[in-house]
């Protein structure tokens, strides 16, 4: 006697998260694709681009791939009726997420500050690049002990900091039309304040998962089975 597995429906919860975290980065990438067009086609970019551009080509690849490629992982459906996926996307998305990370963190360091960003928008985004890489190892190394609960908590952190610019976008956009550009120090604290809120908003979802989500991978599933 053959066993069957069964493939639950899809609902509608199951689409509209991850066609929310899509419509989130839609903003970045775009402005990330309008970059590397620029770049692409020698058309007035800022100099530090121009001088290395290897740093902010990696970080605008790498980024898009995790955002969207990030966004399925959290659908409960989708994960539960496409697990092979799930797990080869989850191997990519760790790729992905640390370049992105590592990128971010070059460019802080070695751009030069320019007078629309301060020393506190500079500090944050070191915070955040440097949140992210950790989060995503934390979450490898806790799949691999076959820690699911652990493993989904840390991918969560870490997507909700690569997510940061998508939400900066939504948090500005308003103030610049009602005020028009923002100061260095305001600017700042709106960008750090939009890291934040979706750290925030991941902890509380984090924080309400049921228990029964929570349980180690039992020893004959694969270790990758969640990644």
């Amino acid at each position: 006697m053959t066993s069957t597995t069964r493939v639950a429906p899809m609902t509608r919860r199951d689409w509209l998260i991850p066609a929310a975290l899509i419509a989130l980065a839609t903003i970045p990438i775009i402005a990330g694709v309008a970059r590397l067009v620029m770049l692409g086609t020698g058309a007035p970019v800022p100099d530090r681009f121009v001088s290395a551009p290897i740093p902010v080509v990696l970080h605008i690849l790498s980024a898009t791939t995790y955002c969207l490629l990030g966004a399925f992982q959290f659908s409960p459906g989708f994960r539960r009726n496409h697990l092979r996926w799930h797990r080869g996307a989850g191997r990519v998305l760790v790729g992905a997420g640390l370049v992105a990370a590592l990128s971010g963190i070059w460019m802080a360091l070695t751009y030069a500050i320019v007078p629309a960003d301060n020393a506190l928008l500079h500090a944050f985004r070191l915070l955040a690049g440097t949140g992210m890489a950790v989060s995503i190892v934390i979450a490898f190394v806790a799949i691999r002990r076959r820690n699911v609960s652990e493993h989904r908590a840390w991918m969560g952190r870490a997507y909700a900091l690569g997510q940061g610019a998508g939400t900066q976008a939504l948090t500005q956009l308003p103030l610049i039309l009602a005020f028009g550009p923002a100061d260095a120090m305001p600017l700042a604290l709106m960008m750090g304040g939009a890291w934040a809120l979706n750290l925030g908003v991941a902890e509380w979802f984090i924080r309400r998962r049921p228990e029964a989500g929570r349980r180690p991978v039992p020893a004959g599933v694969p270790s990758g089975a969640h990644a």
